[in-house]
């Protein structure tokens, strides 16, 4: 890591949903909460826990020297909504292919 720079992940128990156009996307009570320097906090959700059915896969594919190389997801209307690290960097091994919104809300 760069000197400043922290990456935490924790087990959550906030209740996450995703909702794009009145449809819920995601719902989970068991997200990875993913704390970044200089970055908003992220939920990972497990993948059972996301309609994976709904999304599409991207060829957009984007590298962070702090988390590895990411895949992308889109829903109508929403192209790259969604993230997933299928081979995260070993300091953030427990978000592997769990899913990223960029919309989220915890209720």
């Amino acid at each position: 890591m760069t000197p400043g720079h922290r990456i935490t992940v924790e087990q959550g128990s906030e209740h996450v949903r995703v909702v794009r156009d009145g449809q819920v996307l995601a719902e989970s009570r068991r997200p990875l909460v993913l704390r970044e320097t200089g970055c908003p906090v992220r939920y990972y959700l497990p993948p059972e826990d996301v309609r994976t059915d709904l999304l599409t896969h991207s060829d957009t594919h984007t590298h962070c020297p702090f988390k590895g190389d990411a895949d992308y997801w889109s829903v109508p209307g929403a192209n790259d909504l969604v993230w997933a690290y299928p081979e995260p960097r070993p300091e953030v091994a427990g978000i592997k292919d769990h899913f990223c919104f960029y919309d989220t809300e915890t209720v």
